[in-house]
C-alpha cells in the first residue's frame, strides 16, 4: 500500500505499512521456515493456529472441492501475509498453501499475533488496511474470473504476478509459474494458456522462450484495458 502524500495544508503523509518492520520490532518469538518450489505450507483442513507473512518467495492459495478440483485463489508474494484467519477464530485452514518459488515463511503464534496487534494501535491499524487491500484485489480477481475473457485474465494475472501496481518499480519477471498453474489462475486449458503466451510474444508484451523466466513489458497493459 502506497503512502499518500501530504496535503497542501501541511498534514504529514502516512508512512506505508512496513510488515517487516513491524515484526522485527515487535520483540515476540517467530519461526522462519523456508520451502522449496512446490513444498506445501499448509493443507486444508489443517489446524489455523499461525500467521504467516512472506519474506522471499511466492505462495499459491488454492481451495479443494469434494469432487477433488482443485481453484486456485490467489497468488502472494514478499509482503503479504496470509493464514490471518485464525485471528478471526477460524480453527481449520479453509484452503492449501503451496510455495511455487523457493520461499522464506515467518510464522507468529495466533495469540501473539493477536497481543501485538492490541498493544501497537497504529501499527494494527496499518495491518488492518494491508490485509484489506489484499482482500480487494482477491475479490478483483474473483469479478475478473466472471466476467473477463480468458485472454484478458492471463494477461492480468501475469501483471500481479509481476508485481505490478503494488511498488514504483515492478519487478517486470515473474516468478516461474507452470503453464498448468496459470491455466488454474485464469480458469481455462494449459493450451490456451500456451496459445496466449505465445501471442503475447508475438506482439511483444512479454518475453519469453520456455525456459528463462517470463519477463513483463508494460505494453501487457494494453491487453488488460483493451474493452
Amino acid at each position: 500500500m502506497r503512502a499518500r502524500k501530504a496535503s497542501r495544508g501541511g498534514a504529514r503523509a502516512i508512512p506505508a505499512f512496513n510488515a517487516q518492520a513491524f515484526l522485527d520490532s515487535s520483540g515476540i518469538a517467530k519461526t522462519i521456515v523456508e520451502y522449496g518450489r512446490g513444498e506445501t505450507i499448509f493443507t486444508q483442513g489443517d489446524a489455523c493456529e499461525d500467521v504467516l507473512y512472506i519474506q522471499t518467495g511466492g505462495v499459491k492459495l488454492s481451495v479443494l472441492s469434494k469432487t477433488g478440483r482443485e481453484a486456485v485463489v490467489a497468488m502472494l508474494g514478499p509482503g503479504d501475509f496470509f493464514g490471518e484467519g485464525c485471528l478471526a477464530g477460524q480453527t481449520v485452514r479453509m484452503g492449501s498453501a503451496t510455495a511455487i518459488t523457493p520461499s522464506a515463511i515467518l510464522l507468529v503464534g495466533k495469540d501473539k499475533m493477536g497481543r501485538l496487534l492490541h498493544r501497537q494501535h497504529a501499527m494494527s491499524d496499518r495491518f488492518i488496511s494491508h490485509m484489506l487491500s489484499r482482500n480487494i484485489r482477491i475479490e478483483e480477481d474473483l469479478i475478473d474470473q466472471l466476467f473477463n475473457s480468458c485472454e484478458k485474465r492471463l494477461a492480468r494475472t501475469l501483471l500481479l504476478l509481476a508485481r505490478y501496481g503494488e511498488q514504483d518499480k515492478p519487478a517486470r519477471v515473474v516468478p516461474k509459474v507452470s503453464q498448468k498453474t496459470l491455466a488454474e489462475m485464469v480458469g481455462t486449458t494449459r493450451s490456451r494458456v500456451n496459445f496466449f503466451l505465445n501471442k503475447f510474444k508475438r506482439l511483444g508484451f512479454v518475453e519469453y522462450n520456455g525456459e528463462h523466466p517470463l519477463t513483463i513489458n508494460s505494453s501487457l497493459l494494453s491487453v488488460v484495458l483493451h474493452d
